[in-house]
Parts: C-alpha cells; sequence; structure tokens
C-alpha cells in the first residue's frame, strides 16, 4: 500500500526525496574522496616501513652531534637491527667536458639502503666493505645518470665528487618514496644525488659527528619502548643538556595523520548531514499533506477496523520507503563523484564501506524520525471526524 502511494504522486516522491539524495551523495562523496586521498598517503608512507626511528641533533651540526662511540651504543639496544648515520651536503661532481655545480651529495652506509626500499636500476648498493673511509665509491641517481652519461652505461666509470674521483657502483631510482624521510633530493634546485660512503661524507662536511642517525628496529611494535632505551642513551651523550635532540618516528606520524584523518572525516559528515535533516523536514511535510489529503482513507480503514498501530505503521513505512530510496540514489550518486574526484585527483578510489553504512543508517533514522509525527497524527484521527471531511 505505501509503495502504491509512492507510485501515485512520483514527482511528488522524487521532490520529496531529493534532500536525502543530495545529503546522503554529501556524505558518500565527502568521506570517500577524503579516505581515498589521505589512504594512498597513508600507503606510502607505511612502505617506507614503520620500522625506523630518526635522531637529529639540534645543536652546532660541526661538533654537538652523535660520536661513533655514541653509534655502537644505539646498536647495542636489543630491538636495535642497525645504525646508518646520514651526512648531507652540497658540492659539485663532473667528468670531463661535464660539470653539475649543485648536486645533494648524500653520506649513508649500507643499513640504509637495506631498509629504505629504494629500487637500484643499475649496478649494486654501497655495501659494509665501502665503510672503510678510503674506499671511493657512489651510487648515483638517474638524475646524475642522465646529465653525465646518456649514452652509456656508468657502472664502473669515475667521476669527481668535490674534487676526489669515485667509481660509480649503482644507479639509483629517484622516484623512491623513501626519498621523503631520507631528505634525498630535498632541494628542487639539486642537479641530482650522489650517495658515498658516510665517513667520506663526513669528511667533505668538515664536521666531526654526526647530527642525523636513523635508527632501523627488530620489531616495530616495540617503538614506544625502544624510543625510552634511546633516550637514555641520547641523554648521556649529550650529558643531559635539554632540546639538543629530536626523535622522530614514522609511528608517531601515522597515528597522527590517522586521528586528523578521523577528525576531518567525521567534520565533513556532520557537515554534509545538515542537507539530510532537510530533506527529513521535506519528507515530514509531505507526509503531513499526505495525511490531510487521505483523511477520508483512514477514517474508512478505521471505520473497518483498522488499528490505530496499523494506520501509523503504514505512515512510517511510507516515510522510510522515501528516505531508503533516497538514500539508493544518494549512495550511486555519491560513489559516481567520489570515482570522478579521484580520477581527476590522480588517487586511487577506495569504496567506503563505512560510509555507505553511514548513509543507509542516516536514511533509515530520518525516515523514522521525521514519519513519526506524520504516522502519529494519522493514528489519532477519529473515525467519525475523518469521514465528515470534505
Amino acid at each position: 500500500m505505501a509503495w502504491e502511494n509512492i507510485k501515485n504522486s512520483r514527482m511528488r516522491s522524487f521532490l520529496t526525496s531529493l534532500g536525502i539524495v543530495i545529503g546522503v551523495a554529501a556524505v558518500i562523496a565527502l568521506i570517500t574522496i577524503v579516505q581515498s586521498a589521505t589512504g594512498e598517503m597513508l600507503s606510502q608512507f607505511e612502505s617506507l616501513g614503520t620500522g625506523k626511528i630518526t635522531v637529529i641533533a639540534t645543536g652546532n651540526p660541526l661538533k654537538s652531534g652523535l660520536t661513533s662511540r655514541d653509534l655502537q651504543n644505539l646498536e647495542e639496544i636489543d630491538n636495535v637491527s642497525g645504525v646508518a648515520p646520514s651526512v648531507s651536503i652540497t658540492g659539485s661532481a663532473g667528468k670531463q667536458g661535464i660539470l653539475l655545480d649543485e648536486v645533494s651529495i648524500m653520506g649513508k652506509n649500507e643499513k640504509f639502503f637495506e631498509s629504505d626500499g629504494s629500487e637500484i636500476t643499475r649496478g649494486r648498493t654501497l655495501q659494509f666493505y665501502d665503510m672503510d673511509g678510503y674506499t671511493y665509491a657512489c651510487v648515483i641517481d638517474q638524475d646524475i645518470e642522465k646529465a653525465m652519461f646518456p649514452n652509456e652505461n656508468p657502472i664502473g666509470q669515475r667521476i669527481m665528487v668535490n674534487g676526489q674521483s669515485y667509481e660509480v657502483v649503482g644507479v639509483r631510482d629517484t622516484t623512491s618514496n623513501s626519498d621523503v624521510m631520507a631528505g634525498i633530493n630535498s632541494s628542487s634546485t639539486a642537479d641530482g644525488t650522489i650517495i658515498i660512503p658516510y665517513k667520506n661524507a663526513l669528511a667533505l662536511s668538515g664536521a666531526s659527528t654526526y647530527s642525523n642517525v636513523e635508527v632501523y628496529l627488530k620489531d616495530a611494535a616495540l617503538t614506544e619502548q625502544t624510543t625510552s632505551e634511546i633516550e637514555v642513551v641520547l641523554d648521556a651523550a649529550f650529558n643531559y643538556k635539554e632540546d639538543s635532540y629530536r626523535i622522530l618516528d614514522l609511528s608517531s606520524i601515522l597515528d597522527m595523520m590517522n586521528s586528523m584523518t578521523t577528525m576531518l572525516t567525521a567534520l565533513l559528515a556532520g557537515i554534509a548531514s545538515i542537507a539530510l535533516v532537510v530533506g527529513g523536514i521535506g519528507i515530514m511535510n509531505m507526509m503531513l499533506v499526505s495525511v490531510t489529503e487521505r483523511t477520508k482513507e483512514i477514517g474508512l480503514r478505521k471505520a473497518l477496523g483498522a488499528e490505530p498501530m496499523q494506520i501509523q505503521t503504514l505512515f512510517i513505512i511510507e516515510a522510510l520507503a522515501l528516505s531508503l530510496i533516497g538514500g539508493l540514489f544518494g549512495i550511486a550518486l555519491g560513489l559516481g563523484i567520489s570515482l570522478i574526484a579521484t580520477l581527476l585527483l590522480g588517487t586511487a578510489f577506495t569504496i567506503s564501506w563505512g560510509a555507505i553504512a553511514l548513509g543507509t543508517g542516516f536514511s533509515v533514522a530520518v525516515g523514522l524520525v521525521f514519519g513519526w509525527t506524520p504516522a502519529k497524527k494519522a493514528s489519532n484521527l477519529k473515525p467519525i471526524d475523518a469521514l465528515r471531511t470534505d
């Protein structure tokens, strides 16, 4: 019966449900777009590995960092699988007839390559036997390869790095996600990046200590405990001076980003739900008009023995049907908008089943809440008064 009433006034039913369609579509689209965009960003961060802690000395980079003995103390922590000091300077690189005067020179050890997930497109990474301070081997990125070796294999060839001859042993993919956290290619004006053994880079920098160290963990689940143990070592290394170092770990960043995403999603859903309230008011108005128009029908049903609860249920079902139909169209529209938006943004489209459940739940709630008053009014009509109505 409820479906028949909806079909008999299709245009009015469509216009009544339009508010629900817009509200649900807004909720679905906003939540799906936010979760698709942030989900891809989070997955890129997670691909770097959460089992890494970065220690940054905040004092004079030439003499207020960590010593080799401090690095050994960090490596002795139970949950630490390795320590990778990092040195960063800007210098020049060249070969016969070619000079690049603004190159990012990074000092790393073998642990960096084992843990950062970067791809070596040619040759090999730096190994432990390159770390004696007397081996002049380097890994260049694809920008350096294109500039210096456009038509030849660079492996085994030598280039000058800040006046010192280095053998090219590998070529690194410049699109690696790990560059974000490693600080590689951070300058848009750099001609490219060359990675050399960390001791060699330290000598080039003129420093005697390391201001940036990456600590790799065996078990990422023990990050908090390991951070506390690292703090003990660092406090001793810096003589308990306040603000002498900072500790960054990817797990904390991911937790913060997840919290921000949750808050943003809730805020957007709350704003979009205003349209659902407006749609609910539209349903209530339409149902009140319907009660007025069908007063004689209600009186006749009651005269034939219909109980007030049956009349009330009939109108609630009709309100629910209107809101659910609007909700289904809203879900389809919201997913369509989300798909187009993610294609334009260049992110992966991810269906948010939570958003769909939320939209469906909102539709049911709106139908029940805003259909209650008209249904109650219809059930309270007296048969005699209803039948007398013109």
